[in-house]
């Protein structure tokens, strides 16, 4: 697993096979000015004096379409000084402001949009919210049970209001609203997590082990559940139990830090201390939960409402934050997920990794010196940190520091005691910076190691075999290691591409042009394919068709090298002999997001 997708895991959704159930909605806000992608804008007080109403309304719809929610709020709120009665702009303004994170302006606007519509579910939501921050329990059972309209909404005004109940003294009208809630079968981990947490708050030990029980039954795998049943088992007596439930998740994800910091406290004969508090933590349990969930699944704009208000009730809550963050790298908007990062407090067990993925963001942006310079200081400090050893690593490769690159995985290898069939992943990296550093013994010595660990895996078995059949050895096994590849994964472009360049070394044209043409059609965009194609054709006499294809690859921006022999092809044809360099396929392009 890469660090980015093992990040998910840690910033994870709370419930896990509750998520996949989520309908998608809407999508998020984003970056104006054109600034470079994933960089936001912040316009200064004199620029928006400068815009009309219309100037400030189109500028908004920019940022937004630019993904910069807080350039499109400023928009907004100068379009709305503008236009005060306009009922679309202050509906625009409201939810840019919200989706900022400005929940408190975010207020001033929602009071403002129920005067026009007294039912608009989001503006019930955040003034509920509001005043549920504020202890005003009552009014925030009222705002919040008029937030309802479709399951999403539905599930959270319950809860939130049930945590609204019991900040109210009443703690069984809380549980008994959300037992009658009727719905889709992924409420029942909701309705079982959070009556089970109201319970463990209010003094109903016995009845709170029974959801919590529960809950653990239907996903055993769901990190938040894990937490509160381990944590309540370590304090009702049971720490036996409790270790085996937090193995048993350990088991699936390995050296989860929340979950690793809660055995550890087991083990030194300590508590597990609940994992919310207050109503204030628990309705951003809530809201954290149906926000990171609904933010996988395609709903960016309602996941970012609903984190933000998550954080606006418990501003430092580290799973929020990362899946803000996450969220954030989702809509391709690393500067605002870096932020988010920087927030996640430093003595949290998750502070390690925000600053791995911050790394992984700056780098994104071209920061690449800071980047290298925070995972180098991980790495200092803990030199058996192999999740940053393996980010810094992925840095390198990606620019193309070959040399160091396969020294820096050398040293994620130098951790590994007796490598398993997770550690393939590393040996293939390495084996990836060897080749391209020139070092074939090692590389084929890592690559050899990597499928040992993992024998058919596809990425290893179409780098390996590609690079024996573009050195003319081991022909025959080369292509049964490519055609293999191709077996397990017969829409991946590169790897398609392989097995076409493969025929065209060995001289078979026919079988070259055709796995080649549907390579093309899988990754249309990628230089090198279209340029194998066009040499195909030129091979099979469709001269005309290889020129095309050769000026297409041209005009993708191919590597600087590869530019120089398409133009020399595309001025006098292929030579009579291809060389082995030209034939040269950048493997490594798929190589930096394996499964």
């Amino acid at each position: 697993m890469n660090v980015s997708k093992k990040f998910r895991h840690l910033a994870g959704v709370v419930l896990g096979a509750a998520a996949l159930c989520l309908p998608a909605t809407l999508s998020a806000q984003g970056t104006s000015q054109n600034p470079p992608l994933g960089q936001t804008f912040t316009p200064s007080a004199s620029e928006l004096a400068r815009l009309t109403m219309s100037g400030s309304y189109l500028a908004a719809r920019h940022a937004g379409t630019q993904r910069d929610a807080g350039a499109a709020a400023a928009y907004y709120r100068a379009a709305l000084r503008n236009d005060p009665k306009n009922t679309e702009l202050l509906q625009l303004a409201f939810l840019s402001v919200l989706s900022e994170g400005d929940v408190e302006e975010a207020t001033r606007l929602a009071e403002q949009v129920i005067v026009i519509d007294k039912n608009d579910r989001i503006a019930r939501l955040v003034i509920g919210v509001k005043a549920l921050k504020q202890k005003k329990y009552q009014a925030a059972k009222q705002n919040l049970t008029q937030s309802v309209r479709g399951p999403i909404t539905d599930l959270a005004a319950t809860l939130l209001a049930a945590w609204a109940s019991y900040g109210a003294n009443d703690a069984k009208g809380a549980v008994e609203a959300i037992d009658k809630l009727q719905g889709a079968e992924w409420y029942a981990l909701f309705k079982d997590l959070h009556a089970g947490l109201i319970l463990d708050l209010s003094g109903g030990k016995k009845e709170a082990g029974k959801r919590f029980d529960r809950a653990a039954k239907l996903d055993g795998s769901a990190l938040r559940i894990v937490e509160a049943y381990g944590s309540w088992l370590s304090r009702n007596g049971n720490k036996e139990e409790a270790l085996k439930v937090y193995k048993a998740f350990d088991a699936q994800l390995p050296r989860h830090p929340l979950i690793t910091e809660e055995m550890d406290l087991l083990n030194k004969g300590k508590t597990v201390p609940p994992i919310v508090d207050s109503p204030q933590t628990g309705a951003a349990e809530v809201l954290y939960g149906l926000g990171a969930a609904i933010g996988r699944r395609g709903g960016e704009n309602l996941g970012l409402v609903y984190l933000q208000l998550a954080l606006y009730l418990a501003p430092n809550q580290p799973l929020a934050l990362l899946s803000l963050a996450d969220l954030y790298e989702q809509v391709k908007n690393p500067e605002l997920a870096i932020k988010m990062y920087e927030r996640v407090p430093q003595n949290s067990p998750l502070r390690r990794n925000a600053e791995i993925q911050l790394a992984t963001d700056l780098d994104s942006l071209d920061r690449t010196d800071e980047a290298k310079q925070r995972l180098g200081k991980l790495i200092a400090e803990h030199g058996d940190d192999t999740d940053a050893i393996m980010a810094l690593g992925n840095i390198l490769r990606s620019r193309k520091a070959f040399d160091e690159c396969a020294d820096v995985y050398g040293k994620a290898i130098a951790q590994i005691a007796n490598p398993e069939r997770s550690n393939w992943l590393v040996y293939y990296f390495r084996g990836i910076c060897n080749e391209r550093a020139k070092k074939w013994d090692r590389a084929e010595a890592d690559l050899k190691k990597a499928l040992e660990l993992f024998p058919d895996q596809p990425h290893v078995l179409n780098y390996l075999g590609y690079s024996w059949i573009d050195q003319g050895t081991n022909l025959d096994e080369g292509m049964r290691m490519i055609r293999r590849a191709v077996e397990q994964r017969p829409d991946d472009g590169y790897i398609v591409d392989s097995l076409g360049w493969a025929y065209y070394r060995v001289g078979n044209y026919d079988e070259a042009v055709k796995n080649l043409e549907r390579a093309v059609e899988l990754k249309p965009e990628d230089p090198t394919i279209n340029d194998h194609l066009g040499d195909a054709y030129w091979k099979v006499g469709r001269t005309l068709e290889a020129n095309f294809q050769w000026s297409h690859a041209r005009d993708l921006k191919p590597e600087p090298e590869d530019l120089v022999k398409i133009k020399q092809k595309i001025a006098s044809g292929m030579p009579e002999e291809t060389s082995v360099a030209n034939g040269k396929k950048k493997a490594d392009g798929e190589a930096t997001q394996p499964n």
